[in-house]
């Protein structure tokens, strides 16, 4: 029979602990014998584990205060950016919406080589960030139009103002800008894929969308439910569906032209929400 060094308790043997845990032990500042009986092995074990989790918590919400933070200081980044636009200082304005996009991705985990998505904003208290997100990649685009060695960046922003500016109230305005900016631009064809496949891209509720100038409105969702739930499973409605598609791009056009209408295509709009029973 052997005495067990660390609890005292006389044992058939001890068992030598493993390099690993020695190492574990030694780093949280304890010392432990070479060799001891089984139960202090296991439980030595089991303490280890134990201050590995409380470790791992511990750097889990250092991590989220650290994107906490970050998600603080872009406001300070995009209103440095657009102070140096508006001094025409664009190559130091490009850094601070690169900081910028470079937070989003930290606050969102992104991985490495992939790009942010209009999805990552779904959270009611983000969504309004689809807006600055597409004005950021605007201003890029234009930045980087001023040498071929940004061109890769350039079509990167092209891509990105694509996937988020449908979801945002500036679609229209964007459009008209990128369609001037296209006969000046050094590199015409990135815009020109950008307002092709922006186009594409928008959603087909187009005059509910025009009107509340945002596919996320409360009021363009109920449409698109009503459409899918009632109109799409009767003849009629697939009708009225296709003729839709047809006529209303050039109405969602219009209005987008004259802003003014808006207030009263909305009105309408709810009123004909009430009538439905959708609401």
């Amino acid at each position: 029979m052997v005495r067990c060094p660390k609890c005292g308790v006389e044992v058939s043997e001890l068992h030598r602990l493993e390099a690993s845990l020695l190492q574990k032990l030694q780093d949280s500042g304890e010392i432990p014998p070479a060799e001891v009986c089984n139960p202090c092995r296991s439980e030595l074990h089991k303490s280890m584990q134990k201050q590995s989790g409380g470790v791992l918590i511990q750097q889990e919400r250092a991590a989220e205060q650290h994107r906490l933070h970050l998600w603080k200081s872009r406001v300070l980044l995009i209103k440095k950016a657009r102070s140096l636009m508006s001094q025409k200082s664009y190559s130091e304005a490009a850094i601070n919406y690169e900081k910028y996009i470079k937070i989003l991705e930290i606050v969102f985990q992104c991985k490495k080589g992939f790009l942010l998505t209009p999805e990552m904003f779904k959270d009611n208290a983000r969504t309004s960030e689809l807006t600055v997100v597409a004005s950021v990649y605007w201003d890029l685009l234009r930045i980087y139009d001023s040498s071929d060695r940004y061109l890769e960046r350039q079509n990167i922003s092209a891509r990105q103002l694509s996937a988020f500016i449908r979801f945002t109230p500036i679609f229209p305005d964007i459009i008209k800008k990128a369609a001037i900016f296209a006969k000046q631009a050094k590199h015409p064809d990135v815009i020109k894929s950008f307002l092709k496949s922006a186009s594409l891209s928008r959603p087909r509720c187009f005059v509910a969308t025009s009107a509340f100038m945002s596919p996320l409105a409360t009021e363009v969702q109920i449409l698109r439910f009503y459409r899918d739930e009632y109109l799409k499973k009767s003849w009629l409605g697939q009708k009225f569906i296709q003729v839709y598609y047809r006529r209303s791009p050039a109405v969602a056009v219009f209005l987008d032209n004259h802003s003014w209408l808006k207030p009263v295509v909305r009105s309408v709009l709810r009123l004909l929400i009430k009538c439905v029973g959708v609401l």
